[in-house]
């Protein structure tokens, strides 16, 4: 593990007072190959997490098994559901939202396997939901202060890149960081949601925004911490023209439903919310 990596994992975090406002949370953590960090992940699940689901989506190097012994025996919040073979992420984080609801879950996070998401930042995540601010919650990296010096140019300008077009497409005014898979879902957006008419794979964060777009449900963004490891960006040109289609895809489902433009006004503690204009 590299020294930022080690800086940016800290032990598990105690419930603070209020945050939650008594709701019931879950984290989804998708999986797919992540033996090296899926243990550090789950362990660093903060302790006012009720459930921690992790969706293993067709690996092949144990990732259930390790994710399974990764809590303290006795420690109940822990559930592995297991592809046998690849679905994809969308589907893995869908899998997760379902099983979240059976639980009675009121907030359902998304952290991602390979430990990239720091735990500290949950509690802002989880919390607009939690107080029923917001139907959705994006964490934001570009508007961190460490991004410049953590994520690598090449991927910064693409992020950038592909959140412009989102913006544009999905009408979301103030749209920052579509990629960012750290995010929080209610209750109540899961069930106004086609989960089934999701993209299953790489480019869902971009489909999901243009869903809930769609049905005009509150969207915040929150800054969260840009966490490398120096490995190879998985941003691929394939992804990336799959992207370039969920987006065009958006626009036009958009213009042929005439749904209008999304405002932005500002949020608590320096949040940023994006609401249904009439």
């Amino acid at each position: 593990m590299s020294e930022h990596a080690r800086d940016c994992r800290g032990p598990r975090l105690p419930l603070r007072t209020g945050v939650l406002h008594g709701a019931r949370v879950a984290v989804v953590i998708p999986a797919r190959d992540e033996a090296q960090w899926i243990a550090e992940t789950v362990g660093s699940v903060p302790a006012f997490v009720d459930h921690v689901i992790v969706v293993d989506d067709g690996s092949r190097d144990g990732t259930a098994g390790i994710a399974r012994a990764a809590l303290p025996a006795g420690d109940a919040r822990l559930d592995v559901l297991v592809h046998p073979e690849p679905l994809g992420v969308g589907a893995a984080i869908v899998a997760g939202y379902r099983r979240a609801r059976a639980l009675g879950a009121a907030v359902v996070a998304v952290m991602a396997g390979d430990g990239q998401m720091d735990p500290r930042d949950l509690p802002r995540v989880v919390a607009p939901i939690a107080s029923g601010e917001a139907d959705y919650v994006k964490g934001d990296r570009l508007r961190h202060p460490d991004v410049w010096r953590v994520m690598p140019l090449q991927r910064l300008a693409a992020t950038a890149a592909l959140a412009a077009l989102t913006r544009r497409a999905a009408r979301l005014d103030a749209l920052s960081d579509s990629q960012c898979g750290y995010t929080a879902i209610s209750a109540r957006a899961l069930d106004a949601l086609d989960l089934d008419g999701l993209w299953p794979r790489y480019g869902y964060p971009n489909d999901l925004l243009a869903a809930l777009a769609a049905r005009r449900l509150r969207v915040r963004e929150v800054s969260v911490r840009p966490v490398y490891r120096g490995e190879a960006s998985g941003l691929r040109a394939t992804h990336v023209l799959t992207i370039l289609f969920l987006i065009a895809r958006a626009a036009m489902r958009r213009r042929l439903s005439g749904s209008g433009n999304t405002q932005c006004r500002p949020g608590q503690d320096g949040t940023r919310e994006l609401n249904g204009s009439t």
